[in-house]
């Protein structure tokens, strides 16, 4: 596949469409009105959809790319960092803020890692293992319900917090795992 085609594919363009989703959620999480925290959840759940989408469809159709296994991940990074930021902004408690900074730091650290380890020519000793993608799922599942009742802050906030904290906990743990797989080569004398 040459590189004029890797943005015709389907698959990039739903990538794509979730990182033009971004600014959307985070707006309609400063609107001051009744309901536009729901808007905001949907437009969130709509990205999650299209992640899994594109991912089943480039594996289904085999239009996997360089491209989209790098812009994949930027592009759910960049939505996830986004609105704990913002979420942090509207409930600035020590439970919302830690495990987002929990799970904004080890993004960042765990990407740097893959990066390096990339440029040894190792990366798929920090590829992604099921510790990750349960994270992820419970992680998305806290925000969308964080979304969700972010005005009222009911029931469903906190069983998003509760979740927030359980992901961030899986976070850590997941972090320690990638960097214990990583050790033997951080440790090498250059």
């Amino acid at each position: 596949m040459g590189p004029e085609e890797t943005l015709l594919n389907l698959p990039i363009w739903l990538t794509l469409f979730r990182l033009v989703l971004i600014p959307f959620v985070v707006g309609l999480m400063f609107v001051p009105m009744s309901g536009f925290n729901i808007a905001a959840a949907i437009l969130f759940g709509v990205a999650l959809a299209t992640d899994w989408l594109d991912g089943h469809l480039a594996r289904r159709w085999n239009q996997t790319s360089a491209f989209g296994a790098f812009l994949d991940p930027v592009a759910d990074k960049l939505i996830v960092c986004a609105v704990l930021v913002i979420l942090v902004y509207r409930d600035p408690h020590y439970y919302v803020a830690l495990p987002a900074a929990v799970t904004v730091g080890r993004e960042l650290t765990v990407s740097a890692l893959r990066e390096w380890m990339a440029e040894l020519g190792e990366r798929g000793v920090v590829a992604v293992g099921s510790l990750g993608k349960y994270k992820t799922a419970i992680q998305m599942a806290a925000i969308f319900c964080m979304l969700f009742q972010l005005t009222e802050q009911g029931i469903v906030y906190g069983v998003g917090v509760v979740l927030l904290v359980i992901s961030a906990a899986l976070t850590l743990w997941s972090m320690i795992e990638y960097l214990r797989q990583a050790w033997p080569r951080l440790s090498m004398e250059r």
